[in-house]
């Protein structure tokens, strides 16, 4: 069935390919300028009742298809949404954030991560094949995603969960965060041109949703993307219907630079990813280790590139970096900002938050703050990041590991030998040499200790949304 499609107003769930209208409604803030968004739609649990009784009855149809007419559907999808590329981009800057540029990037990603998906083959694994029978490894779906999306790539991380559960056979119910809908439904909305009714649908609420979506029965999977603290409590609540997750969680991850680098370049690539989208990445750089030989150097040259950025409204040009997404996050980033009296820290540059129309916060850096202090052993999730020394590698790797957290990490040296070596050590489901951030729709994704379960993304990640079934084939009885 084909929905009526306008990516500037109306924003609805759609539920068994119809648009669900809902009598409660609740609106986002522009984080920018704390202007009032248009209404967005509260789901009841009749709401998601009605969507889990229609995925199961499309499953049935949709995991019967074979798997190039699923790849044929899921890349016609993608065409339509780089076809409306501008609209997405400008709705994502109103109800996220980030600048224009940076919102340009996930544009781009959120289109090249279906595509990319979709060209991973997921085939059988022949395991034994003798005189007396072939041993078959086959990966079937699983059944009903419940994709529950974070605010701070709200087009990337749906659609890089929507095109996975669609290719292995699943059908999803998305449900985007409640400070970010707007991206999430008008993809949802916009996938109904694509395929048959239950197999993609929307439920967006308030803080009530995502409890029942993790614990609702009809539900076989949960892909979650979200804080730790979070996703603790999504892993309680599927366990009791012994639902399947893949959980994205928080990170801390370190830099660790080493004195053979070119100061000037290290420290604006750096600066870029301990800052990109305001800090409020899973993956920025939240602990930056310099070698004390170059210390005071490497640090004004982050100064330096820091002091260069532009804070502002993300939809204005010339605008490096935006505002926090939400008073939430804004209120706790502020409480390290009061921690830097209290725990008498240097500030290298930043330290105060002026008053703005939105939820701005200037980039900070803290000039070696204690290994135990908050800043190093928390994720503060916003611009304000510790900077340390060290001398002694093995110390250094030490310390870089301690933590709970294992997302990523990243080596910066001359020396590729030492990068490699050191970059084994260290306990992190990514780690990168001289970059960071550098991801790829078919390469696996996902952290270490507390920072997830299971992997996102390549091969691994297709593989995440199916039961694996063995089949022996006697050849003779």
């Amino acid at each position: 069935m084909t929905v009526d499609f306008d990516l500037k107003s109306g924003y609805v769930q759609i539920i068994n390919g119809k648009k669900a209208p809902t009598s409660t409604t609740r609106h986002g803030l522009n984080p920018a300028n704390l202007k009032k968004l248009p209404e967005a739609p509260v789901a009841t649990e009749k709401d998601l009742d009605q969507a889990a009784e229609a995925a199961k009855a499309a499953l049935k149809l949709w995991s019967a298809v074979p798997y190039e007419e699923r790849k044929k559907a899921v890349l016609a999808f993608a065409d339509a949404i780089d076809q409306r590329r501008d609209d997405f981009r400008d709705l994502l800057i109103m109800e996220q954030g980030k600048p224009i540029l940076q919102a340009s990037h996930e544009m781009d990603a959120a289109i090249s991560w279906i595509r990319g998906m979709a060209g991973l083959p997921l085939l059988e694994d022949v395991i034994e094949d003798d005189d007396t029978r072939r041993v078959i490894t086959r990966y079937v779906p699983l059944g009903v995603v419940g994709a529950i999306v974070p605010w701070n790539f709200p087009l990337l991380l749906a659609t890089s969960k929507i095109a996975p559960a669609l290719l292995t056979g699943n059908v999803i119910i998305v449900k985007p965060s409640p400070f970010t809908p707007y991206c999430g439904l008008k993809l949802v909305e916009l996938a109904q041109r694509f395929f048959p009714p239950g197999v993609v649908q929307s439920l967006s609420g308030d803080d009530n949703l995502g409890p029942w979506l993790t614990s609702h029965p009809g539900i076989d999977k949960i892909s979650f993307t979200g804080s730790t603290a979070t996703g603790k409590r999504v892993l309680q609540s599927a366990s009791h219907t012994l639902k399947r997750v893949t959980l994205e969680l928080g990170g801390n991850d370190p830099a660790i630079v080493f004195p053979d680098v070119d100061i000037e370049r290290v420290a604006e690539k750096v600066a870029f990813f301990a800052f990109l989208n305001s800090g409020q990445v899973c993956l920025n750089l939240k602990r930056i280790y310099v070698h004390s030989a170059i210390f005071e150097q490497f640090r004004d040259a982050l100064v330096r590139q820091v002091q260069g950025y532009t804070i502002g409204d993300g939809s204005q040009s010339g605008i490096s970096h935006g505002p926090l997404q939400n008073d939430m996050q804004y209120s706790r980033v502020k409480t390290f900002f009061d921690d830097i009296e209290k725990q008498g820290w240097k500030v290298a540059t930043g330290g105060k938050i002026e008053k703005s129309s939105g939820y701005m916060i200037a980039p900070t850096i803290i000039d070696r703050p204690p290994d135990n202090s908050r800043i190093v052993v928390e994720e503060p999730f916003g611009p304000i990041v510790p900077l340390m020394s060290w001398d002694d590698e093995a110390d250094v790797i030490a310390r870089a590991n301690d933590t709970t957290m294992g997302l990523g990490a990243s080596i910066w040296t001359a020396d590729l030998d030492r990068a490699a070596r050191v970059a084994r050590q260290i306990q992190a489901g990514t780690v990168w040499t001289n970059d960071h951030f550098s991801l790829s729709p078919t390469v696996p994704f996902g952290g270490h200790k507390e920072s997830g379960i299971g992997v996102e993304w390549g091969t691994n990640g297709l593989k995440g949304f199916c039961n694996v079934q063995t089949i022996f084939l006697k050849k003779s009885v």
